[in-house]
């Protein structure tokens, strides 16, 4: 097995020789990824149920579907996005060709999380490939079938010198870390992501990070309680809650508590039976450390149970469960949840709930469930979140043209669609002078006037813009 050197040194080699610049080889490779999913999918939907327990159904609709949507854009958009993009002249460059150029950054560091194996690995990388760069795939030892097939699968499809898959756990990663990246695009926790980013530091090499943290769902005014309890219910337990955009809480009203809660306890034994652990349709806890750590959540917490609770930790198996009567120092809000665990906190006034996630560190995505516009563009305008999204869960992040990503704590830097082509890159300023209106240029040599200085400042003024190419 190479060395992480001995990758690295290929790989560079390779994007200095120009291989990956060339528009017929970043389609080339975009479309091998296709293939790669499109012809191994029944191998794929193995490994994440090997992996998470994912039911056919969510493996189809976020790790398969999702990744072929994203290269499906990227094949049909990357012609436009790797055009130069003019810019706005005044009098003084009018003559000019001034324009932002889309330059690939060069060797960079994909680290995938183990929740959504497949997706939150492939999405970046397929914006890194549009961008024209090689890169470094670390997936999640967690997941450690998935990540056994992405280390099969991508030598097979993908340029071997341009792409390369990295295995381990942290002791590699930190050593992988140790090496000079042009980029590092990492998702996972907050507390792995100061370390990349200290490690980082020492190259000063830039971070995308996509995190995560405790996304809150607003529900006021009126609102159709049967709609929002489905909705509701298939975001938090989609993937057995473990989705960085998952609804961590809920803030309403004690009457929309109590109207909520009957009608949660109907969906889910509509969607899942009586018997939910007997469900095909619920995933299951990724490992026993994370059941651990999900069961002292529960066990520590103040508040009221009341839906689910049970537990097999054989099975790692945690029920949807609902907690109500919950504090804002319980022990469910001290950090991201990430199961499923969904505590409601009741709070009579839109503005105290407004006030209660303004105090938060600033979340992943923001929900808020109302058949009122009034409360939507209130919650929307009032607060700040990575995503937003209305009287739905999760889904915001499916479409491409929407930027995705964290802002403070919960991430910097987006990506899907023309957005992970734009986070890996670099813009280039350029301007193309020749040597006409030398008379012009001569305004700034010295010796300096009066009369000279006047005349600069008024061919350079931003009111004497020309939008001449």
């Amino acid at each position: 097995m190479d060395s992480h050197k001995d990758v690295l040194e290929r790989l560079r080699t390779a994007f200095r020789s120009g291989l990956t610049l060339p528009e017929e080889f970043r389609r080339a490779q975009i479309t091998q990824l296709m293939s790669m999913i499109r012809e191994n999918e029944d191998s794929i939907m193995k490994a994440l149920h090997q992996d998470l327990s994912k039911p056919k159904f969510e493996s189809a609709l976020s790790e398969v579907d999702i990744v072929i949507n994203e290269l499906h854009h990227a094949i049909s958009n990357i012609s436009t996005w790797m055009q130069p993009e003019y810019v706005t002249k005044n009098l003084a460059t009018k003559l000019d060709d001034c324009f932002v150029r889309r330059e690939p950054l060069g060797v960079v560091l994909i680290i995938g999380p183990w929740n959504y194996p497949l997706q939150l690995l492939i999405l970046p990388l397929v914006g890194a490939i549009a961008a024209g760069n090689c890169a470094v795939i670390k997936p999640s030892e967690i997941s450690a079938a998935t990540e056994s097939l992405v280390a099969e699968l991508i030598p097979k499809y993908l340029h071997q010198d341009c792409y390369a898959v990295v295995r381990g756990g942290s002791e590699q990663t930190k050593a992988l870390l140790q090496n000079r990246f042009d980029h590092i695009f990492y998702t996972g926790s907050q507390a792995v992501a100061r370390s990349v980013v200290q490690a980082a530091s020492v190259h000063l090499t830039p971070v995308t990070l996509e995190l995560g943290g405790k996304c809150p769902c607003l529900i006021y005014g009126r609102i159709n309680i049967q709609a929002a309890a489905h909705r509701l219910a298939w975001a938090k337990f989609f993937n057995m809650g473990q989705s960085c955009v998952a609804p961590d809480y809920v803030l309403c009203t004690e009457a929309t508590r109590d109207a909520l809660v009957p009608a949660l306890s109907a969906v889910l034994e509509k969607f899942y039976g009586k018997e939910l652990q007997k469900s095909p349709d619920l995933s299951r806890i990724v490992s026993d450390r994370h059941y651990n750590r999900l069961k002292k959540l529960l066990d520590r917490t103040k508040g009221k149970v009341v839906i689910g609770g049970e537990s097999d930790q054989e099975d790692k198996y945690i029920a949807p469960t609902v907690v109500v009567d919950v504090a804002e120092d319980d022990a469910l809000m001290g950090e991201e949840i990430f199961g499923p665990i969904l505590p409601i906190i009741t709070l009579e006034k839109l503005e105290e709930s407004i006030e209660f996630v303004n105090r938060t560190e600033k979340p992943l995505a923001i929900y808020v469930f109302s058949d009122e516009s009034f409360v939507v563009k209130t919650v929307m305008e009032k607060t700040t979140s990575g995503g937003f999204c209305s009287n739905d869960g999760i889904v915001h992040m499916t479409l491409p043209g929407l930027p995705f990503g964290g802002v403070g704590a919960s991430g910097w830097g987006s990506y899907h669609g023309r957005w992970g082509f734009e986070q890996f890159s670099h813009r280039r300023s350029c301007m193309l002078r020749g040597w006409a209106l030398e008379r012009l240029n001569g305004l700034r040599y010295p010796p300096y006037t009066e009369d000279k200085l006047k005349w600069l400042r008024w061919t350079t003024s931003a009111q004497n813009s020309c939008s001449l190419m």
